[in-house]
């Protein structure tokens, strides 16, 4: 099953999608610049084979919903999530904010 939920941060729209699979969920939460996700987010992957792409994104891990993956720190960034000033140990919440 495949879940999308309108979300309000600091007052502005995002969007959460949640995948529900066998033994895990899916769950991200994204902007028009970038997006937190659970701990299946490959950061490596981004940063190294898809530099070139410039992708804004932090991976939480150990989160169940949507609003866990808000309040959760992030574990990993992206290098281009550095660049815009989200750090590890920021909440989902707080790197959203800075991605709108």
């Amino acid at each position: 099953m495949v879940r999308i939920q309108p979300m309000q941060v600091d007052g502005y729209q995002v969007l959460g999608v949640e995948v529900v699979l066998p033994k895990t969920n899916l769950l991200v939460v994204t902007t028009e610049k970038g997006y937190i996700m659970c701990g299946a987010l490959d950061i490596p992957l981004l940063n190294e084979k898809l530099a070139q792409r410039k992708i804004v994104a932090g991976r939480a891990v150990g989160v169940r919903t949507l609003e866990d993956l808000l309040q959760a720190p992030l574990e990993k960034v992206t290098i281009e999530a550095e660049r815009q000033g989200i750090v590890p140990g920021m909440t989902g919440k707080e790197a959203l904010v800075k991605m709108l």
